[in-house]
């Protein structure tokens, strides 16, 4: 049975037409994405469906009494309220329910009339069954495992809930949606402010949901797991594809590739046809013969009759990045030894220590409110230590992106901040910050005014151009969209300088990190993978005393036998890895000389990629076999 439907819907703001000839329909049960870059209509389609935004044209239909749950990206509400109460807020019926089913049991307690006892008896039992119908009993459960899943404890529910930051308030408000089980859950940007645990868990519960969830997200691994189909939003329409978001990205490819060959083959018609036309127009008036001007309009009303196929845009313009480092640091660009950290009575580090080597991408990753930020802030001196050293290398000069960016003159203007920050003409501000999608007016913007990807935007073309060689970025891809976020990894892939990097952005970690660093019980465990290597090997069991006897081992100058073993072990792993690695490049470079598929254009740049992502990751196991030889 159908959810949702939409047929040709259109939407304005002013003259600007956002949305033109929408049109989709969503099943009971389904899990779906909606992508395209920010500012493409992705918002205002969950607000049409809401019924807060109106359209212009075009049909919306809703599956009859279908109850909706929204999670906005700014949500907002339920000020002067406990924690507690704002998580049953959504399932107010039933709360409502069971009171009176308890003001029927203290009169039934009390009654002493038979013949209203039964009355009263009578009408518990129909209050009994609606409460059964709308699942009452299970609420405790289900307030348990959502606040779990998104890490709210218990003993948060008296709090106020307007204390709480406005990351806090998402995750309660959140909690508040998925108790209320909807029928139809739409979700906006679902994966901010939660941790990898809770992202994780999150992915499991709507794999799971008996509703219908529609999702808008730039999270690339959450779609890949979350959902079954994607719904495109582009130049204000849309197109779905059935699979996930890695399918999605293959399909498109090919879809954008079948159109471009269609199309050329249609122009080619139309110039073959217009060619005759003229021809025979000419041939009409050499001879005076009607016959041919008559042909030659039969041809011109077939041509003007057929459809026209657009020329599809096979590379769009998005941001463009490019860092370059300023200079080479000295070997080791941070250290930090034994750091020791607490606010109050809330422990973060208890000698925790970290080294980054001139070159690196390591990751730093962690549940929320373990200290990572913190980590960062005492790396670029805005944080001290209570016990320890951290210590910065020679020439290090450092950039750093914060998780909430902001800027000293918020009243500038985005032009006004970027000639400021770099010392440039109007007419170089222009031209570079054109780069980064700000064109024309847009660089008049105030950055007050501004949403968190363009500051994101406008913070990163700073660091582009600035003086560095280390990037600090604390949630990078926060606010970007999935096409700033690639053009993101490209360039940091390609810079030269050292990268220190927060993220939850597990796709993110994957393509970038050389090593991370995961907060565990107080301490900062190494692994020496991206994120698939850490699901795969860890969390280990580090247990603070266990790392002081290897710190002690390590100050006499003997290493723990277990460590030893360990890093052999490691070593016959990536020897066998490499060895495998090696023979996979071989058989793709033999594949790419068969003269059967010199010609098969999608077979060569398919098994390009494959080769280019398996060099890579060969290159990586030599770096990693090297650096446990050394350190054996």
């Amino acid at each position: 049975m159908i959810a949702l439907a939409m047929k040709d819907i259109e939407k304005y703001y002013a003259a600007n037409k956002v949305l033109s000839r929408v049109t989709f329909e969503i099943n009971e049960g389904e899990k779906t994405a909606i992508v395209g870059r920010n500012g493409c209509g992705k918002t205002t389609l969950f607000r049409i469906i809401t019924g807060i935004e109106k359209y212009e044209k075009g049909m919306l239909a809703l599956k009859k009494g279908i109850r909706i749950g929204y999670l906005e990206q700014a949500p907002a509400g339920f000020e002067g309220s406990s924690i507690y109460e704002v998580l049953l807020n959504g399932v107010e019926e039933v709360t409502k329910l069971r009171a009176r089913m308890a003001e029927l049991e203290k009169r039934m307690s009390s009654e002493k009339d038979e013949n209203l006892l039964e009355e009263l008896v009578a009408g518990y039992g129909k209050l009994t069954v609606q409460y059964e119908g709308m699942e009452g009993y299970s609420v405790e459960s289900r307030v348990d495992i959502v606040t779990t899943g998104l890490q709210i404890p218990k003993d948060m529910y008296d709090m106020d809930f307007e204390v709480l930051s406005g990351g806090e308030r998402t995750r309660v408000l959140f909690a508040r949606i998925l108790i209320s089980q909807p029928e139809l859950l739409l979700l906006d940007e679902p994966t901010n402010h939660l941790d990898t645990a809770s992202i994780e868990w999150l992915e499991g519960f709507i794999r799971n949901y008996k509703g219908t969830v529609l999702i808008i997200s730039h999270d690339r691994y959450f779609l890949d797991s979350a959902v079954g189909r994607i719904i495109e939003v582009e130049d204000g329409e849309c197109e779905s594809y059935e699979g996930n978001y890695s399918y999605f990205v293959k399909e498109k490819e090919r879809r954008l590739l079948v159109e471009f060959d269609n199309y050329q083959d249609q122009q080619k018609k139309i110039r073959k046809m217009e060619e005759t036309i003229k021809r025979l127009r000419d041939w009409g008036n050499r001879g005076d013969n009607e016959k041919f001007f008559r042909k030659a309009a039969s041809i011109q009303k077939a041509l003007d009759r057929m459809e026209k196929i657009g020329k599809p845009v096979l590379d769009r313009k998005g941001v463009f990045l490019s860092f370059e480092a300023a200079g080479r640091s000295g070997k080791d660009a941070v250290a930090c030894e034994e750091v020791t950290k607490a606010y109050d009575s809330k422990q973060l580090f208890r000698k925790a220590s970290l080294l980054v080597r001139f070159g690196e991408r390591v990751g730093i990753i962690g549940p929320n409110g373990s200290g990572k930020s913190t980590l960062i802030k005492m790396i670029m001196g805005h944080e001290s230590p209570d016990e320890g050293n951290v210590r910065i290398g020679s020439n290090v000069k450092s950039g750093y992106l914060e998780q909430s960016i902001s800027f000293e003159d918020e009243s500038r203007t985005i032009l006004e901040e970027f000639k400021s920050s770099l010392n440039l003409t109007e007419g170089e501000a222009r031209g570079r910050l054109a780069r980064f999608l700000f064109f024309k007016d847009s660089v008049f913007k105030r950055i007050s005014g501004l949403s968190g990807g363009e500051k994101t935007r406008l913070k990163l073309a700073e660091m582009m151009y600035g003086d560095i060689n280390l990037l600090i970025l604390d949630e990078p891809t926060n606010h970007l969209d999935i096409d700033t976020r690639e053009a993101l990894e490209a360039a940091l892939e390609d810079y030269e300088g050292t990268i220190v990097f927060i993220s939850h952005d597990r796709y993110f970690i994957n393509r970038l990190a050389d090593r991370l660093y995961s907060i565990e019980d107080h301490v900062l465990v190494e692994y020496c993978g991206n994120y698939d290597y850490f699901k795969d090997k860890g969390p280990k069991e580090a247990k603070y005393e266990e790392k002081k006897k290897d710190t002690k081992a390590a100050a006499s100058g003997k290493k723990p036998r277990q460590r030893v073993n360990d890093d052999k072990n490691r070593l016959h792993e990536v020897e066998s890895e490499i060895a495998a690695l090696e023979e996979e490049v071989n058989r793709i470079k033999e594949a790419m000389t068969d003269t059967e598929k010199a010609s098969d254009y999608v077979f060569l740049q398919e098994i390009g990629t494959e080769l280019s992502e398996k060099e890579a990751a060969l290159e990586y196991m030599y770096e990693t076999w090297q650096m446990l030889v050394e350190g054996s």
